[in-house]
């Protein structure tokens, strides 16, 4: 009887409910991350120089660290990211489709870096069109330092194209740009406008007077260089209506410009903000014509995928707050 009982007290019944799950099972590994932060950051800085000897000096890595970093991403991904040409390395089609994931990756991962970094809030970095950078932006980030005393601000001045190209790989937050440009990994948005005018030199031949367009069509002009947002507005709202010009002087400030049509060189064409002082000071006169006005707008632009900290966020805020309203 005893022999009875205990064998029935050994027999295991197992029993499985409907919808009910066996917590007894053995869980299902977590999925574990294959490529590294480094590994991007290489990959990222062999496109935009071309070789992993090039990018090797961006990252502070030796050369063959970077070429097995990169390896191993493409690695872990099973397909080549760049052609090889000669010796440079372009990307394919597999690049350029991580290229914009990776970045954005390597934006946030520094973004928490400087969540604890050496006291300061994270940076505010702007890229701005020249005429925007020198003449309309430095006043708005002073207001706005003042506002945000422990910000480092970080302003790049360069053309729009360069400015368009420096939102996209990431190195900047937002831009400024006076060029109706377009990127598929942007958006643009209206800002304000300002208004290009035609400046000589008090002793030029067309001071004082109403140029006509054959004598706009003969003098000799000093204009912005190709990529310049001011070139491309100067060149739609002048050749589409007096023909092509005699650009004799292509300089990519508008500084060196004023001073040289000063000296009498050339006509020049730049934004009424730009030339202001020197038209109060009457050391530039602008040229009357029978063209109508050219006025442009200037726009702000960001990367789709770049999620702005609460510093950008305010200081967008405080550009349109502070901008004319757009006609």
């Amino acid at each position: 009887m005893l022999d009875r009982v205990a064998q029935k007290k050994k027999q295991t019944i197992s029993v499985t409910m409907p919808g009910k799950t066996d917590r007894s099972a053995a869980p299902v590994p977590a999925l574990r991350l294959r490529l590294s932060l480094r590994q991007l950051e290489v990959f990222v800085a062999t496109a935009r120089y071309g070789s992993t000897r090039a990018a090797a000096d961006q990252v502070s890595r030796s050369q063959s660290a970077a070429s097995a970093a990169l390896a191993d991403l493409e690695g872990v991904l099973g397909r080549p990211l760049f052609d090889r040409v000669g010796r440079r390395l372009v990307l394919n089609e597999n690049g350029r489709a991580l290229l914009p994931r990776a970045n954005a990756l390597l934006d946030q991962a520094l973004q928490a870096e400087r969540l604890f970094g050496s006291g300061h809030d994270a940076p505010l970095r702007v890229a701005a069109s020249l005429t925007i950078g020198e003449y309309l932006l430095p006043e708005l980030l002073a207001r706005w330092k003042t506002a945000h005393p422990r910000s480092p601000v970080e302003l790049m001045i360069g053309n729009t194209r360069e400015v368009v190209a420096a939102v996209a790989a990431f190195e900047v937050d937002l831009g400024f740009i006076e060029g109706p440009q377009t990127h598929p990994q942007l958006l643009v948005r209206p800002w304000r406008t300002d208004e290009l005018v035609i400046v000589a030199s008090p002793q030029h031949l067309l001071a004082g007077r109403t140029a006509s367009l054959r004598q706009l069509r003969e003098a000799t002009w000093a204009l912005r260089e190709p990529g310049s947002g001011t070139r491309e507005a100067a060149e739609r709202w002048l050749i589409e209506r007096v023909g092509p010009l005699r650009v004799d002087f292509e300089l990519g400030s508008p500084e060196a410009i004023k001073r040289l049509v000063a000296a009498g060189a050339a006509l020049g064409c730049l934004a009424r903000e730009v030339v202001a002082h020197e038209l109060a000071q009457g050391s530039l006169v602008e040229v009357a014509t029978t063209l109508p006005r050219a006025t442009r707008r200037l726009a702000i632009v960001l990367h789709r995928d770049k999620h702005l900290g609460p510093g950008s966020e305010d200081f967008l805020r405080h550009c349109r707050e502070c901008a004319p309203a757009l006609p």
